[in-house]
């Protein structure tokens, strides 16, 4: 099947509103990077077929759990734009901050916002330590562990925001590392077209005065809580598919 049906059908597996243009700015966004990929190492995924999947889509499966109030988000080791390119393609009133240190990636990201015409996306080439700002959403499929992620990105995060880990299986004895006072879910995600397991590891900070990785979590905060249904509907996020630790 060829990548625009791919696609297509994907988006409609998806079932989330889009801009009219949206898939062909991911088409676009696709062809952009297969051609740098014959210079740069992007990715290893070289065929258009399975990008489409792999990171258009899998990039997109998170876009129920970013929220209508959320227009902010930071995009940690974007690498090839990815989520972040296709986020701010699917949501244009999200402002997208794109990290990256590796500066022959950064040449890319910059081409990819000029040809995409993405004026709600900023290029930061530089490591996550060196940005600043703050951001309702700080997101990450780049980073293998998530305490790394967690204490290399958290001050980047707005007060009341999210951190989003994208993960294939639950990493549980990570959350064992995690600060005392994270406030963490765990969410199945399904991609279409993408035979795979994948979960959202969602972490918050109710209390502003968490302490740093590497202090000894509580048996409260060791392990993701099970939401209820009206938790999960109070918090504006789906109520459907979250997981939690026996």
């Amino acid at each position: 099947m060829k990548a625009t049906e791919l696609l297509q059908r994907g988006l409609q597996a998806l079932s989330h509103p889009l801009p009219d243009d949206a898939a062909d700015q991911l088409l676009a966004y696709l062809a952009l990077l297969e051609k740098w990929n014959h210079a740069i190492n992007l990715t290893a995924i070289r065929e258009r077929e399975r990008m489409v999947p792999q990171h258009l889509l899998d990039s997109l499966s998170v876009l129920p759990w970013i929220l209508p109030h959320e227009h902010t988000l930071a995009d940690i080791g974007t690498g090839a734009g990815l989520p972040g390119i296709p986020l701010a393609i699917a949501r244009p009133d999200l402002q997208v901050t794109l990290v990256e240190p590796n500066q022959k990636k950064v040449a890319f990201l910059r081409q990819a916002k000029l040809e995409l015409g993405l004026n709600n996306v900023q290029v930061e080439g530089r490591r996550v330590e060196e940005v600043s700002g703050q951001h309702q959403v700080v997101i990450s499929r780049a980073f293998a562990d998530l305490p790394d992620f967690v204490s290399a990105a958290k001050a980047l995060l707005a007060p009341g925001g999210r951190m989003i880990a994208m993960k294939g299986v639950v990493p549980y004895e990570e959350f064992t590392r995690l600060p005392v006072g994270a406030d963490t879910t765990v969410q199945a995600v399904e991609v279409p077209e993408l035979d795979a397991t994948r979960h959202l590891i969602m972490v918050r900070f109710p209390d502003a005065s968490a302490l740093p990785v590497g202090e000894s979590a509580t048996a409260a905060t060791a392990a993701p809580a099970q939401a209820s249904s009206g938790e999960a509907e109070g918090s504006g996020l789906p109520a459907t598919g979250q997981r939690a630790v026996p």
